[in-house]
């Protein structure tokens, strides 16, 4: 069962500043060197002084953990005097149309991935793991949300949120910087009646798949290890026997996915025609006149399996359409159940990158000669200016296909999926020390 519990949140102090705008952020996987630099140019109080100011060694977080405290002291952060939910509403703009999602910031109890209550859908790396594990021994606190996503046709867990938040000014109110065109709104619920009444919805809840978040999922999951070997009597309310989480109903209308498009860069083995030429031994290969109607193409093509190519002024736009489903088995051998092989990422990674370009793989692991993008113009772009070879576009995974392979117990190729907006940094925070209980009086951690 999900069992979904209220916190005392620890939160920025509204009164200290004029817009929340200037301490939130991206999440810390998403934030380059540059960007970081940006953010602490807004504030010295950025949410980044915590999810990413390192010590000077680069090790420890020891910066972090007193930044964390000094501004617990100096009133800039403040925790909540009763446990709560939280409404998080997101409302953007894509293509056109606009959407909301709403999502609850709650305190989930951690169960490991057999138990079959929580699903990963993607694979993690050690490093990832080894740096968030550090920033929770340090801080003994969740600086962000684990995205997850929860089965629930009817949205009855959003309409009884609707209802505690009706009518209601939001507590936070803000536009984060680099997705400054969505609108970020946190209520907070401590209404007992609402959070008895959503924690009874989701109790017999199994499948709840990630979204987004899965090294600090599993990251929580050996912290809670490592505090129950230093504490065996810790009760099942203990807070590190959970971790801080965004839930977002699956059926929710505001839930989008987006494509993450790949750019091959420092690879010469072969040239952007001869990419072509291979490709037509498979798929249908056929001119755009350009990025527009190359990616209206790609997100016609039936299943997935048509395929955006650029190459450079001289090549142009193609799309690649898979000339026979058939093919599928062929190519991509294995004990891999049809759903996985049928997404749109494994036929490009199998097929073309692998068999077609003769990608190496350990150049894709290591992301040395892969790059990835949400924004298709951008990869254009560094082919038209010499920076890489030639750039793939595809389509969108669906949820259909999300729920498809982490029900399996599979796990997609990196970046799969781009779950838009991302869940934004410094909202609220998590505290996970030893002697935290959820409902129950602690001190702060």
């Amino acid at each position: 069962m999900a069992t979904v519990r209220p916190f005392r949140g620890v939160r920025y102090a509204p009164d200290r500043f004029e817009r929340m705008d200037v301490v939130i952020s991206q999440p810390y996987d998403r934030i380059s060197p540059e960007l970081e630099r940006e953010y602490a140019s807004l504030s010295p109080y950025n949410i980044t002084g915590i999810t990413l100011d390192r010590d000077e060694g680069g090790s420890s977080y020891s910066r972090a953990r007193r930044n964390y405290d000094q501004w617990l002291a100096k009133g800039i952060l403040i925790r909540e005097d009763q446990p709560a939910f939280y409404a998080y509403e997101q409302t953007f703009t894509i293509d056109g149309r606009t959407f909301t999602r709403l999502g609850l910031i709650a305190a989930l109890e951690l169960a490991e991935f057999e138990e079959g209550i929580v699903l990963p859908h993607e694979r993690t790396f050690s490093g990832p793991k080894q740096d968030r594990l550090r920033l929770m021994n340090a801080l003994s606190v969740n600086p962000e949300q684990v995205f997850l996503l929860y089965p629930d046709p009817e949205n009855r867990v959003n309409a009884l949120v609707r209802r505690a938040i009706a009518g209601r000014k939001p507590d936070i109110d803000a536009v984060e910087r680099l997705e400054n065109q969505v609108r970020q709104r946190v209520w907070v619920i401590t209404q007992p009646e609402t959070i008895a009444e959503i924690q009874a919805v989701m109790a017999p809840m199994r499948g709840l798949i990630i979204a987004d978040g899965h090294h600090r999922y599993e990251t929580a999951l050996t912290y809670r290890r490592q505090q129950r070997a230093l504490h065996p009597d810790l009760p099942a309310t203990a807070a590190l026997n959970h971790t801080g989480v965004m839930l977002v109903s699956m059926d929710d209308p505001g839930l989008v996915v987006l494509p993450t498009h790949r750019e091959i860069r420092h690879f010469t083995a072969i040239p952007p025609r001869e990419v072509l030429a291979r490709a037509a031994a498979y798929f249908a290969v056929q001119p755009a006149a350009d990025l527009a109607e190359c990616l209206a193409a790609v997100n016609a093509g039936a299943g997935g399996h048509t395929f955006g190519f650029y190459g450079g002024p001289e090549v142009g736009f193609h799309t690649l359409a898979l000339r026979d489903e058939a093919l599928i088995d062929r190519l991509i051998p294995g004990d891999r159940s049809r759903a996985w092989k049928d997404l749109a990422v494994s036929v490009l990674h199998r097929i073309l990158l692998e068999q077609v370009v003769g990608l190496p793989t350990e150049g894709v692991e290591e992301k040395s000669l892969i790059h990835y993008y949400r924004d298709p113009q951008e990869p254009v772009t560094n082919v038209d200016e010499g920076r890489s070879a030639f750039v793939f576009f595809l389509s969108p995974t669906t949820m259909a296909q999300i729920k498809a392979v982490a029900g399996r117990g599979e796990k997609m190729p990196q970046k799969s999926t781009d779950f838009y907006p991302k869940v934004i940094s410094g909202l609220v925070m998590f505290p996970v020390g030893a002697t935290e209980r959820l409902g129950e009086e602690s001190a702060l951690a």
